[in-house]
Order: structure tokens, then sequence, then C-alpha cells
């Protein structure tokens, strides 16, 4: 398996997962800049792009055109031979006022650090589907989640990555529902260009 980080990418900003669509237009019209790939924990990261491999794997076997169960069991196995620990359908305790309410179920833990979300659907991913994943990483107090859409021609298109931004920035001394991003523009999702992908 080959380092997919930051390769092929020609626009100068190496893997710090800008993309197109929401990002391009942001909240304030400009374009939008994430929080970097080098603030996260190197473990994670590493994790991450362990993961991301794998998906990659799976998509050039199977290409789109499937439903999302057959690109989890394929996703599942291959993270197997991989030798990524993960947990399938993991329940996420949901709390108010420190007393759960609820459940929420992500579709793979993985290594206990981070949530993986499997879609295979046409178009683009959903601020729905983002806010959902954003919901689980606050309820698991988690700071990475990962959108893997496996429908389209090429993986990375459908590859979003998903923060916990307050969890981010608790870790820096900074106050929730702050940023901390370039020129006041903080990003808590991106579509992921960690890896250049053939076809």
């Amino acid at each position: 398996m080959s380092d997919y980080r930051g390769e092929g990418r020609g626009d100068g900003r190496g893997g710090y997962g800008y993309g197109r669509g929401r990002q391009q237009g942001g909240r304030d019209g400009g374009q939008r800049r994430g929080i970097p790939l080098s603030e996260l924990d190197p473990t994670l990261t590493s994790i991450s792009h362990k993961v991301i491999g794998c998906a990659r794997d799976v998509h050039i076997a199977l290409g789109g055109g499937y439903d999302e169960s057959t690109y989890m069991t394929a996703l599942q196995q291959e993270m197997r031979a991989q030798g990524v620990n993960f947990k399938h359908n993991h329940s996420i305790p949901v709390k108010y006022k420190d007393q759960v309410v609820g459940h929420s179920i992500c579709d793979l833990f993985i290594e206990d650090r981070f949530i993986v979300d499997v879609m295979a659907r046409y178009g683009d991913v959903s601020g729905a589907e983002r806010s959902v994943l954003r919901a689980q990483l606050k309820a698991a107090d988690l700071e990475l989640g990962l959108i893997i859409n496996f429908a389209g021609r090429l993986l990375k298109d459908g590859l979003v990555r998903v923060l916990n931004v307050d969890k981010i920035n608790a870790a820096k001394g900074i106050a929730p529902g702050s940023y901390d991003g370039a020129e006041g523009q903080g990003g808590d999702d991106a579509q992921m260009y960690d890896f250049d992908e053939k076809g």
C-alpha cells in the first residue's frame, strides 16, 4: 500500500483537505480553509490514511454501482487483512446533562479513535449527512470522522473528513464555538484529496 497524502493535488496546499462545492463559497463567500491534517494527532491521521488506502483498494477492485452493504463487507474484509481494528454498527450513547437520552449507531468505529460512515449513493455528500457524523463525533468525544461514498468513478470525490472542531480547539485552549482557522475561516469538514487514484 502506498502513501496517498498530498500526491497529485496540484493546488500547493499539501494534505489540508481543501475541496470543492460547499468549501468554495463557504459561509463568508470566500474559499474555506479546513484545519490542516498536520494539526491532528499523527497516530490518528496515520490510521485514517490506512483506512483510506483500504477503501481505495476496494473501490479499484469493485468500481461503482453496488449497494452499500457490498462495499461495507469488502471494506471490513480489507481492513482485517491490513490489521485495522474496528467495530461495526457501534452504539454511541448520547447524553444530555450527564444522562443518557439515546444512542446513535455509527457504521464503523476504527481503533477506538474515529468514525467512518460508508455510503454508496450518487451525488455529493449532503450537509445532513455531515451533520449526523458531526453529532456522533460530539457524542463520542472524538476529533475525526470520515464519510466514504463508493458510488463515484473516483473514490477521492466521495471522501469527506468531518471534524469535531470544539474538541480540537479545547485541546488548544480555545473556547467551544470558536474556530481556529486562517483569516477567521474555520472549516469543520472538507473534501479529502490526500491520495492519487488511477482510473
